[in-house]
């Protein structure tokens, strides 16, 4: 993992752990802040995807999708 790849997962979890409810991409990127790896709604939902792949997240399938970490 790449020291870039390294921000956006410390970036994404935070948001993700500190959420009481599942999150869009958006709202995930909006509680970001400034962050030069976290520059879109895709990009968000691009590394939650491969989270996703591996467990780590879980992402609810509705319109627009939504993310929580796995417990």
């Amino acid at each position: 993992m790449s020291a870039g790849e390294y921000d956006r997962y410390d970036r994404i979890r935070s948001v993700l752990a500190e959420a009481d409810e599942p999150l869009t991409a958006r709202e995930i990127l909006a509680l970001a802040g400034e962050c030069e790896e976290i520059d879109s709604p895709h990009r968000v939902a691009t590394v939650l995807g491969r989270w996703a792949e591996r467990g780590e997240v879980e992402v609810i399938a509705d319109r627009p999708y939504r993310y929580r970490l796995v417990p």
